[in-house]
């Protein structure tokens, strides 16, 4: 995040569910030149320019869990992430902190669909990889991004001794949401009170990537400052799209499921 480029691949989706177009190197698929002429291909439509945050999620009545993820309404939790194809204890955990940073800073209108969005384009909600999230929040096996190499990446000579990422050479982007060993080190935070700030924890980095974009711009309440949020995370025009579809498109989602309820 912030220093670094895109290198990893960004998935920018039309619609829940339907097939992604992925952008990254050396993952797209090679197209064999047949000598036909390949059937057109319909525009994709343009992606928007920002997502408003969704409306606050409620707060639990009786708390399921400990820390951040405990906030939210369980039911509404498990409603919304039907609808929008989260996985629940993902969504508690962007949930959670979109709450804690509300009451924190209301000014920032920090909405749960950007972090949610934020964790799907950089880790697919902790699933990158063969991962998953356990109970406690902890992404297992650790999802550990490319050496900061300065080859198709920044340059980050690594500055935590291959402490969070296993690299004594290079720093990597570790955990769901993609800190570089040193960001982390600036916006270290524990989230889920088990007494640990760790970067591979979703509690733990979502609280930390809220609080991230809450410093980088005084307010996500409107486009400009939404993308400078953004941009502050990852400047890459691509990755802004991607972030700025999927929120939208999750925002949509647990209008439809509130709705229904």
């Amino acid at each position: 995040m912030g220093l670094r480029r895109v290198h990893i691949a960004l998935l920018v989706v039309a619609a829940l569910g339907a097939a992604a177009l992925v952008v990254g190197v050396g993952l797209a698929p090679r197209v064999l030149d047949s000598g036909l002429d390949a059937p057109a291909e319909p525009a994709a439509p343009p992606a928007p320019r920002w997502a408003a945050p969704a409306p606050l999620p409620p707060a639990a009545a009786q708390r399921e869990r400990p820390g951040t993820a405990g906030l939210v309404d369980a039911e509404w939790v498990r409603a919304v992430a039907a609808a929008a194809g989260i996985p629940e204890r993902a969504l508690a955990a962007y949930a959670g902190a979109a709450l804690a940073k509300h009451a924190e800073r209301p000014d920032c209108d920090l909405g749960w669909n950007t972090l949610a969005a934020i964790g799907w384009v950089e880790s697919r909600h902790g699933s990158h990889g063969g991962a998953s999230i356990a109970d406690d929040g902890t992404v297992r096996p650790p999802i550990i991004g490319v050496a900061l190499d300065g080859g198709t990446t920044a340059l980050i000579a690594d500055t935590d001794g291959g402490e969070l990422d296993g690299d004594a050479e290079f720093d990597r982007a570790v955990g769901p949401m993609q800190f570089i060993p040193q960001s982390w080190r600036n916006w270290v935070i524990d989230a889920n009170g088990d007494g640990v700030a760790d970067p591979h924890n979703i509690d733990d980095a979502a609280l930390a990537a809220a609080n991230y974009l809450c410093r980088a711009t005084p307010t996500l309440a409107d486009e400009p400052s939404w993308r400078a949020g953004i941009a502050a995370y990852n400047s890459d025009l691509a990755y802004l799209d991607a972030v700025a579809t999927v929120a939208a498109q999750y925002s949509a989602a647990a209008a439809r499921s509130t709705t229904s309820r």
